[in-house]
């Protein structure tokens, strides 16, 4: 009898210690630990930036692109098969005035005043417990809300939907195999954390409803995202309209990055100053007409790697329509608009060293050449809050102006 009663109370002890050990396992700090721990890969190297971010020098196989079944037995491709010709046709490593005077020392991102990463290992800025008690849940950590703008068909009773608005040019009607553009670089003013500002260039393929394929890459404010208000660099991919698929930068399997000097999502520095010196990053994004793989190089120097063709439905061709400019989130209620500012927070007719651009702006065709974008047309949701103003010359190519201050007495 006695040693029936102590099996049962034994059983009754593993039971609790079961049920205790799934109530742990099940807890919200267990479930950030193991959503930690699949974002933050072993590192052979680790080096402090000023700015308190981590950067983890990972070996280029553990990175996360290989979480993707699809990806499994993938062989890395270390460099493109072809680049676009006419690609170094404009100089990247200043900035001039549209005059053609001027010029400044090339970006370097902040954290390489920590060390480098060494050969063979990628370098990916640390996850921290912070940046996922942050998002909305775990499961949207680095992801975009589902909001798309269609620059053609905007309805005027429909402006600012889901609080996003935009200053962009764009270019469709053709197909397209990349783009490219030389983006001056600021760091506007946030008002809510929950808002963001960025300067972008999207491929887009697909419609703007439930199936859209899009590739982004740009520079970006987020404290949301990043926990501060560092401008930093970013990129973004979607092949179901912002709904199930893509993150940013390399927060889950997708983009293969190749390169050990530059980190997705790290502070780039540093950054233009009113009526002051300015700096500016060059971003190309182009079809390998070979494999097909969508690549992405960030100046002259670094190739930085690649999206799989698999990723996309639409972009598995190409894209149908390419977009430059800003976009800010404005999340005020009781029709208020926020004081977010896009670009340098000035409008476009204040111009150089004051206002925003892009320059140098390309579009590649079905031959692989780089080439001027024809029928470039822009777009923005209230003028009044942020505008955009293109033009052509002999320096710059084709470029733009864009950007704005937010609320104002004319923008309420």
């Amino acid at each position: 009898m006695a040693t029936a009663r102590g099996i049962a109370c034994l059983l009754v002890a593993v039971i609790c210690l079961a049920c205790a050990a799934v109530a742990v396992a099940r807890s919200p700090a267990a479930r950030v630990h193991r959503h930690l721990k699949r974002l933050n890969k072993p590192a052979v190297k680790s080096i402090e930036s000023p700015d308190g971010d981590i950067i983890d020098c990972v070996p280029i196989s553990h990175q996360p692109a290989f979480d993707h079944p699809f990806l499994k037995n993938h062989t890395i491709q270390m460099r493109p098969d072809y680049h676009p010709d006419g690609m170094y046709d404009d100089d990247d490593s200043k900035s001039e005035t549209t005059s053609g005077t001027g010029g400044e020392r090339p970006m370097v991102q902040l954290w390489h005043h920590g060390g480098r990463c060494p050969e063979g290992t990628v370098p990916i800025r640390r996850t921290k417990r912070d940046d996922l008690l942050r998002a909305s849940s775990m499961r949207r950590y680095g992801r975009k809300r589902h909001t798309v703008a269609n620059p053609m068909s905007v309805d005027p009773n429909l402006l600012n939907e889901g609080g996003h608005q935009h200053a962009i040019a764009y270019v469709q009607g053709d197909k397209y195999y990349g783009a490219k553009a030389t983006i001056n670089v600021w760091t506007p003013k946030i008002e809510q954390p929950n808002e963001f500002s960025l300067s972008q260039l999207w491929i887009l393929g697909g419609s703007f409803g439930e199936d859209l394929n899009s590739i982004e890459a740009g520079w970006q404010v987020s404290p949301d995202l990043y926990g501060d208000n560092n401008t930093r660099l970013f990129t973004y991919w979607t092949s179901d309209a912002y709904q199930a698929t893509g993150c940013y930068n390399i927060l889950c399997a997708g983009f293969v990055q190749i390169n050990s000097e530059i980190a997705m999502g790290a502070s780039i520095f540093p950054v233009s100053g009113y009526s002051g010196s300015q700096y500016d990053i060059s971003i190309m994004i182009w079809k390998d007409p070979k494999e097909g793989n969508w690549w992405m190089q960030f100046g002259k120097d670094y190739v930085l790697g690649y999206w799989p063709s698999f990723l996309f439905s639409y972009l598995g061709d190409s894209a149908s329509m390419i977009e430059w400019g800003g976009e800010v989130v404005n999340s005020q209620l009781d029709g208020v608009h926020t004081s977010t500012q896009m670009g340098s927070g000035h409008f476009p007719e204040e111009g150089f060293s004051k206002a925003s651009y892009f320059k140098n702006i390309q579009v590649v065709d079905s031959t692989n050449d780089l080439r001027a974008p024809k029928a470039l047309a822009t777009f923005t949701e209230q003028p009044n809050c942020y505008d955009v103003q293109n033009g052509n010359n002999g320096d710059w190519g084709t470029y733009f102006y864009y950007g704005g201050p937010g609320r104002s007495s004319n923008c309420q």
